[in-house]
């Protein structure tokens, strides 16, 4: 893997706010079968951090004092929490774009900054969240600010008397900062999320300075299907990638808010309309390299202008497109040496 950077600065920064405890306890995270021990937080509370009420669209999460054993939801939950030098007992299984143990490169790289921390307990969430899982892991407070949580799971985890912290507004649609920000919340750190914050912003910065081309380019996130190209469809706006790619300075062409209305995730339209996809850069997510070969000589795709101009992004390595979607203090630095370098090459005509 390549050397990441930002993860070094923020490791730095996490490491600057320790306190004076015993790195991590000696446990295991990886069972609910354990003696319920739960690793050390390597950093400090705000003063009179605790109690703390944290207000999201599904309900009020009040938490008596420091949490010592969190469980994480969405994928930039864990991230999230280990920003701010607390390890989760329990996270998500990454199973797109993750590594065989169902992590992610860049979250167990930070994990290997904390000297004797051990991974977390992997949850499979294919047939959604495992609520009865996760209640016999006695954690103290669950995070699931994306939008895996339903208000059947809400009810049942708070039912179980843990504090949940869920999604701000609708689900699907929160950013990164939001993530950061409700995490620092409830864990008491909400001066070092604010840090965490400013440090990955620089991140961001810095690419946008390293590849000028990107400013003021249009870029349509769409998903082409090379086994049926009868629709293109489209993220939204404000969702994840769109947004991530607004801070690096490129813009949402017209076509997207025509198709996309302002409440919905993801829409289709026809691809006897590819002409009309007014973006100077074309992104999306293929299987294999010969996917882009099928969607390049389809008749309709081949339409649109960013294919025809040679102007089009396919990422067929999934964990370099992941963080587009997970954007997180920890997976962004990873995509500005990884993913923009690419789109810049893209918007000048040397894409995929």
């Amino acid at each position: 893997m390549k050397n990441l950077p930002g993860l070094r600065r923020l490791a730095g920064l996490v490491a600057a706010t320790a306190v004076a405890l015993p790195a991590l306890a000696a446990c295991s995270t990886g069972s609910a079968d354990d003696d319920k021990a739960a690793p050390k937080a390597t950093t400090s509370v705000d003063a009179d951090a605790f109690p703390a009420k944290v207000t999201t669209s599904l309900g009020t999460a009040e938490i008596p004092e420091e949490p010592e054993r969190v469980v994480t939801i969405d994928y930039v939950d864990a991230d999230a929490v280990l920003s701010l030098g607390v390890v989760p007992i329990a996270a998500q299984k990454v199973t797109w774009g993750g590594t065989e143990d169902g992590s992610t490169v860049w979250f167990d790289e930070a994990l290997a900054e904390i000297d004797g921390a051990e991974a977390p307990k992997r949850l499979d969430m294919t047939d959604g969240v495992p609520t009865d899982e996760i209640i016999a892991l006695e954690p103290d407070l669950v995070v699931g600010t994306g939008g895996a949580l339903t208000e059947q799971d809400y009810k049942k985890l708070t039912g179980a008397g843990i504090p949940v912290v869920g999604y701000p507004g609708a689900p699907w649609f929160t950013l990164w900062r939001d993530t950061v920000e409700l995490a620092g919340q409830a864990l008491g750190r909400t001066a070092l999320a604010e840090e965490v914050i400013a440090e990955t912003e620089k991140s961001i910065a810095e690419a946008r300075e390293a590849h000028p081309q990107l400013e003021g380019a249009s870029a349509a996130y769409a998903y082409l299907n090379p086994a049926d190209t009868s629709t293109i469809g489209f993220y939204n706006a404000e969702e994840n990638r769109p947004k991530l790619l607004a801070e690096l300075g490129l813009t949402t062409p017209d076509v997207v808010k025509e198709v996309v209305p302002a409440d919905v995730f993801y829409q289709t339209m026809s691809s006897e309309r590819a002409a009309d996809v007014d973006a100077d850069v074309l992104l999306t997510d293929v299987e294999s390299a010969e996917e882009v070969d099928v969607i390049t000589a389809d008749p309709l795709y081949s339409k649109i202008p960013a294919i025809a101009s040679g102007n089009l992004y396919a990422e067929a390595d999934h964990s370099i497109a992941l963080p587009m979607s997970a954007p997180s203090p920890l997976s962004i630095p990873f995509a500005m040496e990884n993913f923009v370098p690419k789109l810049a090459a893209a918007i000048d005509g040397s894409g995929s």
